[in-house]
């Protein structure tokens, strides 16, 4: 007996002593847990509880009926949406502008690349400074930045599109020109606050390596294409795979600021539509339909786009 107890609280001992530690740890680092407890309860708030109004896509919700009383319709708003006779534009307008935006992703791994390999450390600083700065800008501001500056009357860009074309063009006013102006100032905004992750994991690339590549003869770009962009491979493809769950999430707040009457047939996308039924229509059950097509959609290519780049990279987000 004596044999069996003492086995059993020599197996004992270790998750005690397990327990004991965590314990240890929580005093000691309670004001951190504390910290970290507060976006916890936000996104089970926000993110988590909210999905329950997923069940007002399946009905004809009346908020002075609640979700309990409304009246069940099923695939109703489903059928509706698909047979909505703007529909194919709208997909298109959406991936459009989503796919043009995807393709500016390496943007960020060049810069990085370049503010890491040319630009000495004292321009690094003000390069990282300039560039980062835009990121801070609300969306209101930079629209009114780009609106400004493509004035025909007093932008500077549009007097430069003046001088060498010899005419006056209502950049604005081109339907054709909008998405390309949706993309470039969203690049502009986030090219340098993009590029932090990737100079973070440049910044652990181990100088002896470099050097001892350099000895062997390598060049610059040598050493960045087979030593510091193998480094930030991790980064890129979890990167892309976050960029590919956000394809169709084309954020309307920066559409409505730069659309005009002139420009609203190419920039109608899911997300201004959802805003004008939704919430200025009240009809809140068939924009929560749109949205979880919307949301059923990125999944679908979160998870695809995920599976691929397991395979390609062996880094993947699961």
């Amino acid at each position: 007996m004596k044999d069996k107890s003492g086995s059993i609280a020599t197996r004992l001992e270790p998750r005690r002593s397990k327990s004991a530690r965590l314990r240890k740890r929580l005093v000691e680092s309670w004001p951190w847990y504390l910290m970290a407890l507060i976006p916890i309860i936000y996104t089970i708030i926000f993110d988590y509880a909210s999905m329950y109004g997923i069940v007002m896509a399946f009905q004809d919700y009346k908020a002075s009926k609640g979700f309990f009383g409304s009246k069940f319709v099923a695939f109703k708003h489903f059928t509706r949406f698909f047979k909505f006779p703007g529909f194919e534009k709208m997909m298109v307008n959406t991936l459009r502008i989503s796919l043009l935006s995807l393709s500016t992703f390496p943007c960020s791994i060049i810069f990085a690349l370049f503010l890491d390999e040319i630009m000495q450390k004292k321009f690094k600083k003000t390069a990282q400074m300039i560039t980062y700065m835009p990121h801070f800008m609300s969306e209101v501001i930079v629209c009114a930045l780009v609106v400004m500056l493509l004035d025909t009357g007093i932008g500077p860009l549009a007097k430069i599109i003046e001088f060498f074309t010899g005419q006056k063009y209502d950049t604005m006013a081109d339907p054709d020109a909008f998405p390309w102006v949706y993309v470039l100032s969203g690049l502009w905004k986030n090219l340098g606050w993009g590029s932090i992750l990737y100079l973070s994991g440049l910044a652990s690339v181990s100088s002896e390596e470099i050097e001892a590549a350099r000895i062997d003869g390598a060049s610059r770009f040598q050493t960045m294409w087979h030593i510091k962009l193998p480094a930030i491979v991790p980064s890129i493809a979890i990167s892309l795979i976050m960029r590919f769950g956000n394809l169709f999430n084309v954020g309307f707040q920066k559409i409505l600021l730069l659309q005009n009457d002139l420009t609203k047939d190419v920039s109608q996308v899911l997300g201004t539509y959802i805003y004008e039924i939704g919430l200025r229509g009240g009809q809140y059950s068939y924009a929560a339909a749109i949205g979880l097509v919307n949301n059923v959609m990125n999944l679908v290519i979160i998870l695809i786009a995920n599976r691929i780049c397991k395979k390609l990279t062996s880094v993947g987000l699961v």
